[in-house]
């Protein structure tokens, strides 16, 4: 089994930076790739940023140049660091862990709300 905890979100100003965090734990030894998705309230979960091991980062159109995922060589973790944020960023945001079987293994999601 895997699991999947995510850290960090919470209530920012648009313009303003946060990160998110996401650890992985488990039978971690197949995971290959490990990445951020999003959901905002009435529409499809989306890709924001994921990164597969040796591979360049992918990143969602809207949020490129502003946010940043990375992710640790040597343990299972990995973080989205998000600037210059908009109110259209807002929604749950969901750490995603996949291995060379193809399952996806989730967080429970947590929340990002970008508001004045």
């Amino acid at each position: 089994q895997v699991q999947v905890v995510e850290s960090g979100g919470g209530l920012v100003q648009p313009g303003g930076s946060l990160r998110l965090s996401c650890v992985v734990s488990g039978s971690i030894f197949n995971i290959y790739a490990m990445g951020w998705y999003r959901q905002a309230p009435g529409k499809q979960r989306e890709l924001v940023a994921d990164i597969a091991s040796g591979s360049s980062a992918v990143y969602a159109d809207s949020v490129k140049g502003r946010f940043t995922i990375s992710r640790d060589v040597d343990k299972p973790r990995v973080t989205l660091q998000m600037n210059s944020l908009k109110p259209e960023d807002t929604g749950v945001y969901y750490c995603n862990a996949r291995n060379y079987h193809q399952e996806d293994f989730w967080g429970q999601g947590t929340q990002v709300t970008v508001s004045s």
